[in-house]
């Protein structure tokens, strides 16, 4: 299946990722009821632009108030890359 805009996947955090959530929430406040992420979470993500093949812009939309836009992540099941979610 290609990615498409506006496709819903589920994307693992990454330590980085994880270290730009906890700084935008001490900047921000009202974005620290938030719940706690860590590194090889899946949380779902928007596709919002679609590179080469399978090399995405995604916005995670995370558990609280805030999300966090992430670029050129390519497809995989280690922490920093999407999945298609499972069929059920």
């Amino acid at each position: 299946m290609q990615p498409t805009i506006g496709r819903i996947v589920h994307y693992r955090l990454k330590t980085t990722d994880v270290e730009r959530i906890a700084s935008q929430r001490r900047i921000y406040p009202e974005l620290a009821a938030g719940n706690l992420v860590n590194e090889g979470d899946a949380v779902p993500a928007l596709i919002v632009r679609v590179w080469h093949g399978t090399l995405c812009n995604l916005r995670l939309i995370l558990d609280g108030p805030d999300d966090l836009w992430v670029t050129s992540r390519p497809e995989g099941d280690t922490p920093g890359r999407w999945t298609w979610p499972p069929r059920t």
